[in-house]
């Protein structure tokens, strides 16, 4: 069945509930110390949030962060609770169709307004200031890199964390400003660790894990993972056995429909274009496999 032939959920509501607080893909409930988080089907790329939606696509993230969540528990503790209806609350659990499977019950965090993004790969806005001075969150990487180029080493690029508008890349000066220097040292060793982790998963699953972003936060005093985690809207994922420095590598995640956005003419300011069929099922259809690939099994639909 094709991607288009299925519903999507864009919002939900739900009966008795105060309504959610919407990002641009998800709706969070506030449930008093802990929050009811559901994946919906929207999309966003360049700050807007596109039309149609992908369907099932938050399903498929929302099964991947918690595979993730499982696997990286570990290293750090994170923020969920319960991942499958018949255990949350009894007035949240009678809407088992619309929640299941995108849903998560989370503690409450304080968030730390930052994100803390681990790069191994040269790509996206990395790639855009290195081409214009060599530079990424103003440190000097050697000449000669090309896109898609292998890091010598990982490192680490924190980047403010918008409500609305764009995220701002910053420097560890900036972080160690806002949060001190220990905390500050301790979201980067951490953000690296999680990331060295990862990577070596993925490419045992045939994928590069060029980059990807952490979000953090204290539930009294424990620092905790937060939001969501190496999914493909918050990671880059390329085919390993496709990769080749200089060339936009084969994704397995947003890249897919940035790509469309910028060959349609779009200003990126302006309302964005309807998305096409084609674009809708191929996003499914690479979110889908990145799960395969990462998983070893089938998001449950």
């Amino acid at each position: 069945m094709r991607a288009v032939d299925i519903a999507a959920v864009w919002s939900t509501e739900i009966a008795g509930l105060r309504s959610p607080k919407r990002g641009k893909v998800r709706d969070v409930y506030d449930l008093g110390d802990q929050l009811l988080i559901v994946a919906t089907d929207r999309l966003s790329a360049y700050d807007h949030v596109l039309r149609p939606a992908i369907p099932q696509k938050g399903k498929i993230l929302t099964q991947l962060a918690n595979f993730w969540f499982e696997r990286t528990s570990h290293l750090v503790p994170n923020h969920l609770v319960a991942t499958e209806t018949a255990d949350f609350p009894a007035e949240v659990a009678a809407h088992h169709a619309l929640l299941e499977g995108r849903t998560i019950l989370a503690r409450k965090a304080e968030v730390i307004p930052f994100e803390c993004v681990a790069r191994g790969y040269l790509a996206g806005s990395a790639y855009r200031e290195y081409r214009a001075a060599g530079t990424v969150c103003g440190s000097a990487l050697p000449p000669g890199l090309v896109r898609a180029s292998r890091l010598a080493e990982p490192i680490f690029t924190p980047a403010t964390k918008a409500e609305t508008g764009h995220d701002e890349n910053v420097d560890f000066g900036h972080l160690a400003g806002a949060l001190g220097e220990d905390l500050a040292g301790r979201l980067r060793d951490l953000t690296l660790e999680l990331y060295a982790d990862a990577s070596r998963h993925a490419e045992s699953c045939g994928l590069l894990l060029a980059d990807t972003k952490f979000e953090f936060g204290w539930v009294e005093d424990e620092l905790v993972l937060i939001d969501e985690v190496l999914t493909p809207d918050s990671s880059r994922y390329w085919d390993a056995a496709a990769w080749q420095p200089g060339t936009e590598p084969v994704s397995f995640d947003k890249q897919f429909v940035r790509d469309w956005l910028d060959r349609s003419g779009w200003d990126h300011e302006s309302e964005p274009p309807q998305l096409p069929v084609e674009v809708v099922v191929g996003t499914r259809d690479r979110y889908a496999e990145a799960f395969r690939r990462l998983t070893g099994g089938e998001p449950r639909f």
